[in-house]
């Protein structure tokens, strides 16, 4: 018994391991060929409007409701020192680090990941991306880079639009609850966030956005075994894109908290 746990932990690091050095090879890969051979710009236009414009609505409710949440919940903890009127302050400030960039990338990575993942996978098993390099076309030029270029581009100012309606949304839900007004959080919020705060987060969406499109783009391009396959790869782009953000989330903070 302690054999065989041993023999699979064995397998999953090995398995682990390999995996991480394709997804870094695919990486490499794609920055070198959008520096060599960058896309049209109408492929990358495209691709901005069906990752970035179309998530729009989910990232904005995620982002009004998760501030509403954490307002009532700093609100109630706060209260309890006498200090109720510093929630706008702890609110945006966690915002603009932590949850705007982090939820907004969960979000993204399971909407969009998935679907390049799947629309890579099809083509993938229907010999399509075969056919593109049987006219001489180059695939990541054609269908990898102006997907990471557009989850690279478009992550940060969801992240920003996330962040601003956050802060409405947090102020809206203190005021009715007849704490403070809305424009007295709204004014500690402003008076909180510092450019350092913002930078931090939206320097965190960058990686985020590209890692996200590189994973998915690497998992699609790769299916093997048909629809089955592609279901396999779409599962397995949501759930590595999320592991991926919150792991980099805990390692980036702790290189700017070091940095600043």
């Amino acid at each position: 018994m302690i054999e065989s746990g041993i023999v699979w932990t064995g397998a999953g690091v090995r398995q682990a391991i390999e995996r991480l050095g394709q997804t870094s090879s695919f990486a490499a890969h794609t920055i070198y060929v959008a520096f060599r051979h960058p896309p049209s710009l109408s492929s990358v236009v495209q691709q901005i409007d069906a990752i970035g414009i179309r998530s729009m609505s989910i990232v904005i409710l995620t982002a009004v409701f998760s501030s509403m949440v954490i307002t009532l919940q700093f609100g109630e903890q706060l209260a309890r020192f006498g200090a109720r009127e510093w929630t706008g302050n702890v609110v945006a400030v966690s915002l603009a680090r932590e949850m705007a960039p982090v939820m907004t990338a969960l979000m993204v990575g399971g909407r969009v990941g998935a679907g390049i993942a799947a629309e890579l996978g099809s083509m993938a098993v229907t010999d399509q991306i075969d056919a593109v390099r049987a006219l001489g076309a180059d695939p990541f030029r054609k269908l990898v880079v102006p997907r990471v270029i557009a989850t690279t581009f478009t992550l940060p100012l969801l992240s920003t639009i996330a962040l601003a309606l956050g802060v409405c949304g947090g102020a809206l839900i203190h005021a009715a609850d007849g704490y403070a007004t809305a424009s007295h959080f709204y004014n500690a919020a402003l008076r909180s966030v510092t450019l350092d705060d913002y930078l931090s987060g939206l320097t965190k969406t960058v990686f985020f956005g590209f890692s996200i499109g590189v994973i998915a783009c690497q998992r699609g391009m790769h299916t093997r075994g048909g629809t089955l396959g592609v279901g396999r790869a779409t599962t397995e782009t949501v759930v590595t894109t999320s592991v991926v953000t919150l792991v980099s989330d805990f390692f980036l903070t702790r290189l700017f908290m070091s940095i600043g």
